[in-house]
């Protein structure tokens, strides 16, 4: 099953952008595992990705920063999906 994982920050209006759109495309999508994660109080995240949130993550790689655009996720899903 692949997962997705959506890093952003509190107040950050791309977040709340990609958050959107992501909860939009899942929904064709139900066997794909989603967490939201904040990178604030966690050091590593917060070192690593500061400056590039939000930032989706399928299957702990980098799928997009900043901007997500869904057709790119929606393929990105179907090529996760056949790997599995």
């Amino acid at each position: 099953m692949p997962r997705l994982t959506l890093l952003t920050r509190p107040g950050c209006h791309l977040c709340d952008d990609a958050r959107a759109l992501v909860q939009d495309v899942l929904g064709g999508y139900p066997e794909v595992a989603f967490e939201e994660r904040s990178i604030v109080g966690d050091a590593e995240l917060e070192r690593e990705y500061a400056e590039e949130i939000p930032v989706v993550l399928i299957d702990d790689r980098v799928h997009t920063i900043w901007r997500v655009d869904r057709a790119r996720l929606v393929g990105a899903l179907d090529a996760a999906g056949r790997r599995v």
